[in-house]
């Protein structure tokens, strides 16, 4: 059961070039709604280095209005996109962003609570946060997800206490669902869930 917050939920959700839109766009409406029910969420959209203007990977436009500050959330969401494509934009790219790399370190070992969806989970790979532990990305990613040393599970949504992880993209939406639901409660979840006319699927794995 979500225990009574103190104050709004600060979410951040990473944004770079050649992001996934349906990685952000499902994320933000869940997210977007459960503010709107509970008055308990706080949606910002970032990006390292400061604000600006990305591209997704389908070329949709995104104002970013904050720079990524570690601190200042108390969820970070990393989304996917690009991961077929080494040297274009997307993944790859942050991937080698070794500064970016190590203030998702910074931020996961101040209490951040890190989420992945699709392949942003192998940005979480390439800081070291997913070595030895329960997690999913993408179907096409899993085998590159589990050479670099995680516990890969059959599963559409992994939660691992500090560090929760989806599949392939529309699973945005159930990574989320479970985040109000975690974090806000049931009877916000189910609220969105009537909203959007859409049900969280799957079984959420957790660690016994």
């Amino acid at each position: 059961m979500a225990q009574p917050r103190s104050g709004p939920l600060r979410v951040q959700i990473l944004m770079f070039d050649g992001v996934e839109e349906q990685d952000v766009v499902g994320p933000v409406a869940v997210l977007g709604h459960a503010g709107h029910r509970s008055g308990q969420v706080q949606l910002t959209l970032a990006r390292f280095g400061g604000p600006g203007e990305v591209a997704g990977t389908f070329g949709t436009k995104f104002a970013v209005p904050a720079k990524w500050d570690p601190a200042a959330a108390d969820l970070l969401i990393v989304p996917g996109g690009g991961y077929a494509k080494k040297d274009g934009p997307g993944v790859n790219a942050v991937i080698k962003n070794e500064a970016l790399l190590e203030d998702l370190n910074s931020a996961h070992q101040a209490g951040v609570l890190i989420a992945g969806v699709c392949t942003g989970v192998m940005v979480l790979a390439a800081a070291g946060l997913t070595k030895g532990r329960p997690c999913t990305t993408h179907h096409l990613a899993t085998a590159d997800l589990a050479g670099q040393g995680a516990q890969v599970v059959n599963a559409r949504v992994v939660d691992d206490g500090d560090l929760i992880t989806a599949g392939g993209v529309t699973s945005g939406l159930d990574l989320a669902l479970w985040l109000v639901t975690r974090e806000l409660g049931a009877a916000v979840a189910a609220g969105v869930e009537s909203v959007l006319e859409y049900e969280q699927r799957g079984t959420v794995w957790r660690r016994s």
